[in-house]
Formats: structure tokens, C-alpha cells, sequence
């Protein structure tokens, strides 16, 4: 299992992918939201969402765990 991590901290603004969701590498999987600007999080690998790990509006780390994809 990889996980794909927030890549700064900030808010969860948008999770764009569910649990079962296939995924292309680079393709978006959520938007951060930090100091007003809106941070696109892309898979740095292709496969399936097996877990979403972070709700929307949550605050996350820069390295947090956001989804796990297999």
C-alpha cells in the first residue's frame, strides 16, 4: 500500500476521490487550501483509493497521510 501525503500544511479544502476510485499518476486527489490559495495534491503513483485518511476542512501537516491507494 502507498500513501499519498500532503505536500504542505493547511486546510483540507476539497477531497475529489472516494474509496474505490481509480487513479492516474499526477492526477488530483484533493485541494489544500493555505493562506489563500488552493494547493492541488496529485497521486504520485497510479491504482485504486483503498482509505481516505483525512475529512474534508481538516487541518493536515506537510507529510500527513491523506489517502492510502494500492
Amino acid at each position: 500500500m502507498t500513501k499519498i501525503e500532503a505536500s504542505m500544511a493547511g486546510n483540507l479544502w476539497k477531497v475529489l476521490k472516494q474509496i474505490g476510485d481509480k487513479v492516474e499518476t499526477g492526477e488530483e486527489v484533493a485541494i489544500l487550501e493555505s493562506m489563500k490559495m488552493e494547493i492541488p495534491v496529485e497521486s504520485e503513483t497510479g491504482g485504486e483509493i483503498k482509505a481516505v485518511l483525512k475529512e474534508e476542512g481538516e487541518f493536515v501537516n506537510e507529510g500527513d497521510a491523506l489517502f492510502e491507494i494500492e
